[in-house]
């Protein structure tokens, strides 16, 4: 069975980012997390980063669609 929560390491793992990246997600709430722990440290539903990729592949189709959309308009 797979872990329910990821660790920032984890994250920057899949996602092949820095941890300052990873962090950065996290701290915007671009990358829903919780901190647990007498040290606060970060974990991350492994279903939220699931919706987090999904979320990044939908907004990569929709750049990409205005974007030849745009090209076409201007020929």
């Amino acid at each position: 069975m797979a872990p329910r929560f990821l660790t920032l390491a984890d994250v920057t793992e899949v996602l092949n980012i820095s941890a300052a990246q990873a962090y950065a997600l996290v701290r915007s709430g671009d990358l829903p997390a919780i901190q647990i722990g007498g040290r606060l440290q970060w974990r991350v539903e492994a279903q939220e980063l699931e919706r987090y990729i999904e979320r990044m592949y939908a907004q990569t189709r929709a750049r990409i669609e205005t974007e030849a959309a745009q090209e076409a308009d201007s020929r």
